[in-house]
């Protein structure tokens, strides 16, 4: 079994505006990802969310646990997939960073 992908990503919304963007930002990623992928599935237990989908014909999982202060995602990349896995992991993490980044304020 392949090692998984871990990163977290820090933010300063709180866990229920982080949450709020995640769920918001789920479609925006399935476009995104509509080229690349024949299906993603995901649901949210609590603030976790759990997601499959099959890429370039392999099978990827994983999951974003919500918190305070962060967020935590944690991929398995199976295969070829695997040794992408830097690459992915910098993209994740640019997105999320996008998605958690706090508006800045009026001067």
């Amino acid at each position: 079994m392949p090692k998984p992908l871990v990163m977290t990503i820090s933010h300063e919304l709180g866990k229920e505006e982080a949450k709020r963007r995640l769920q918001n930002g789920v479609g925006q990623m399935r476009a995104q990802l509509a080229p690349l992928t024949s299906s993603l599935d995901h649901h949210w237990m609590e603030d976790r969310l759990t997601f499959h989908m099959v890429a370039l014909g392999q099978r990827i999982a994983g999951h974003i646990d919500v918190l305070e202060e962060a967020v935590r995602v944690e991929l398995q990349l199976p295969g070829v997939l695997g040794w992408l896995g830097e690459k992915i992991g910098r993209r994740i993490q640019r997105q999320a960073s996008l998605m958690l980044e706090k508006p800045k304020q009026p001067s």
